[in-house]
């Protein structure tokens, strides 16, 4: 009777329990996880010592072009191709066969008007006092003057004609006008020169050199607003020019502007810099691209952030920043130098923005962030 009974309970109170469980399992309990901790850092005007980098071009500090004032052919070439020349010395020697030919032919020209006028002058010598005389007519007197002056003439332009022909036979043999380094010939023993219109080679003059680089009109505009800037920035300014070498290695000499270009170029949308830079050890060569820091500059109520705060990609350079309620923002910045270890943001945030400093992977546009305080930063030396 009584496994009955509890047969029959059973029967009821399974229906019962097999609902509680079900229902236990289709509700299940959600906790929300807590906003994640990220460190943060206020925002602040401050005082800094501003170093801009530039993209920068050497250039030789002067440039000769050496051509061939008259033509032949080459049969000389005392100085290799990349040698140190001095002023004077002997580049090409072009064949002289035709120019001393011209010389010596020249020459005879000349002496024969010499000894036409010597006769003319003689003669007239004799008939001007036979004149006084009545002993010659007046016609014969006038015939002599006229053959002493077209004699003269003659030996002038005789003469020019040596001059002429004894500047082409010095031409033959072209010399440097500059010290310097001779570049690539671009024409070799036994060619022919047409004349100056073929370019034989170049003389660079390495020692001082100029770097160029093109700050935008939107840089050079800021410049201008800022008297302080400006000043240093012309030419002979305080401004300190240091060279970054392609491997990354700083040039051991610092330059100094020498020239501003007065006008933006309208191609590139750029105001041309010029700087002049020592090169005793020959490192620095024309046509050698390098990096540019001006230095030397101070900007006020400047924004710094840490570099870690800064996320870079695809050319898009952000920050997040903790807005009202502690809301997660992106916004999009421009950073422009790195001063230590910080960038240092021209545009994009505002003092007293709350910029995430570490956590950034944490969170993403519109969550909630709890903020804690980012480690100090030291600030740039």
């Amino acid at each position: 009777m009584r496994q009955a009974r509890l047969i029959t309970l059973v029967g009821r109170v399974s229906p019962v329990l097999a609902a509680a469980v079900s229902t236990s399992c289709s509700k299940p309990t959600h906790y929300a996880p807590p906003p994640p901790v990220v460190a943060v850092m206020q925002v602040h005007p401050e005082r800094v010592a501003e170093t801009i980098e530039f993209a920068g071009e050497v250039e030789a500090v002067r440039r000769v072009e050496v051509r061939s004032p008259v033509a032949g052919v080459i049969v000389a070439q005392p100085i290799p191709e990349g040698g140190q020349v001095a002023a004077g010395d002997v580049l090409f020697r072009i064949d002289p066969t035709t120019y001393a030919a011209v010389l010596r032919g020249a020459e005879a020209r000349l002496a024969e008007a010499q000894a036409r006028l010597d006769n003319a002058t003689r003669t007239l010598a004799r008939l001007k006092p036979l004149l006084a005389e009545h002993a010659v007519a007046q016609k014969d007197v006038d015939d002599a003057m006229a053959e002493e002056a077209g004699a003269r003439a003659a030996v002038d332009d005789a003469k020019a004609s040596v001059d002429r022909a004894r500047k082409d036979l010095n031409d033959a043999t072209i010399k440097a006008e500059i010290s310097g380094r001779v570049g690539k010939a671009n024409l070799v023993l036994g060619a022919r020169v047409t004349g100056p219109a073929e370019l034989l080679t170049t003389i660079d003059v390495l020692d001082p050199v100029r770097v160029t680089f093109r700050p935008s009109t939107q840089q050079v505009l800021a410049w201008r607003r800022d008297p302080r800037a400006t000043q240093a920035l012309r030419a002979g300014g305080s401004a300190r020019v240091e060279i970054v070498m392609p491997d990354g290695v700083v040039y051991p000499e610092a330059g100094k502007l020498d020239f501003v270009a007065p006008v933006v170029d309208s191609a590139t949308g750029t105001q041309e810099f010029r700087a002049e830079v020592a090169n005793r050890q020959r490192l620095l060569v024309p046509g050698q691209f390098v990096r540019v820091r001006l230095e030397g500059l101070v900007r006020d109520s400047a924004l710094l952030v840490p570099q870690r705060a800064v996320v870079q990609s695809l050319g898009r350079q952000s920050v997040y920043v903790l807005g009202a309620g502690d809301t997660v923002h992106s916004r999009d910045v421009h950073a422009t130098a790195w001063i230590g270890q910080r960038w240092l943001i021209d545009s994009g945030l505002v003092a007293g923005d709350r910029v995430i400093v570490d956590g950034v992977q944490k969170v993403r546009p519109g969550s909630v962030a709890k903020p804690a305080l980012a480690p100090a930063t030291a600030p740039a030396p």
